[in-house]
């Protein structure tokens, strides 16, 4: 199914589950989400769980923390992450800490799905990357997962969750079609996939730049005769750095792809915590492919010039060879 499909999936089995899950966002009643995902949710369920809202992202998040707090499980859908800046004083100084303010009194089990990402030609307010700025937060929860299976199991676990958990979806994976279990399960934060086997190098690929990072490592083996080995994180908090240790340990070269603007960004983490943890196992420079440090371009040419590709992967990879 669809990548939207499989979240749509998640949504409905989460709902019949459990009354106390509901949604609350811009246009995922009557116009089913502005990509779709909510489609046939307010057909289903009514007005009373499926909820559309103002525009107005603080009082959406800000509603959604209150009714957390006393007992519902909400899931807030903000129509594109970089609206998130409108609703920060609720995400950080509300959602993130009520549970720590309140000595462990009250809890958020609040869910806030944000779309992200270029590639549809919607400008700088519509199309940056943005995990960077939720791993930053302590008591935040940060999903980005890259395949539709991964899209409805990491779904199904962030609703369960009693944090609260921000759910990054990256707006071009919306139509990508992938296998997904019909045993409904529900994954596990903090467990990351190895997408490919390799030996000779690490690639590590953030929310679609999983995909891209796989795409390279093929080429990579059909053209340069370099097998990498491909790790999607899944969830940036918690982390799982044992399996990404473990692949550095193995091939001894690290290339950290994202979309995101360099300085600050998830690429850094990650490249700080390898330095830290498996510095003696590296044969050359980490090296990190990221999005270009400027506003996302509205022009479609510039605007994939602004966006990592599989060359500007595969450049990275040989790279660490030749820094040796």
């Amino acid at each position: 199914m669809r990548y939207r499909e499989a979240l749509n999936l998640a949504l409905r089995e989460e709902m019949e589950r459990d009354e106390s899950v509901f949604l609350m966002g811009e246009d995922v009643g009557v116009f089913q989400g502005a990509f779709k995902v909510t489609q046939g949710l307010l057909e289903q369920f009514g007005e009373r769980r499926v909820r559309d809202t103002p525009i107005s992202e603080n009082t959406i998040v800000g509603m959604g923390v209150g009714a957390a707090m006393t007992g519902l499980r909400p899931v807030v859908e903000i129509m594109t992450v970089n609206f998130a800046f409108l609703a920060m004083d609720q995400v950080i100084n509300s959602a993130a800490h009520v549970h720590y303010m309140f000595g462990g009194q009250a809890r958020v089990p609040l869910v806030i799905r944000f779309p992200q990402g270029g590639g549809h030609q919607l400008g700088p307010t519509h199309s940056h990357t943005m995990e960077a700025m939720f791993l930053h937060v302590p008591g935040l929860l940060v999903a980005v997962p890259s395949t539709p299976a991964d899209a409805r199991g990491l779904l199904k676990a962030a609703i369960r969750d009693d944090n609260p958990v921000i759910f990054i979806e990256h707006e071009t994976l919306y139509g990508v079609r992938g296998e997904v279990p019909d045993n409904g399960e529900v994954m596990r934060f903090g467990e990351a996939a190895v997408r490919r086997e390799g030996t000779d190098v690490t690639l590590i690929g953030v929310s679609r730049m999983a995909v891209t990072a796989e795409k390279a490592a093929e080429r990579l083996a059909a053209e340069e005769e370099i097998e990498a080995e491909v790790i999607d994180p899944r969830t940036l908090r918690p982390l799982d750095l044992d399996t990404i240790l473990d692949s550095v340990r193995k091939t001894n070269r690290v290339v950290i792809v994202e979309e995101g603007w360099p300085h600050g960004g998830t690429g850094a983490n990650l490249a700080a915590l390898i330095q830290e943890q498996a510095f003696d196992y590296l044969d050359a420079p980490i090296q990190r492919v990221t999005g270009a440090d400027v506003p996302m371009p509205y022009s479609k040419a510039l605007e994939q010039a602004a966006i990592p590709h599989e060359e500007h992967v595969m450049k990275a990879a040989v790279a660490t060879f030749r820094d040796v």
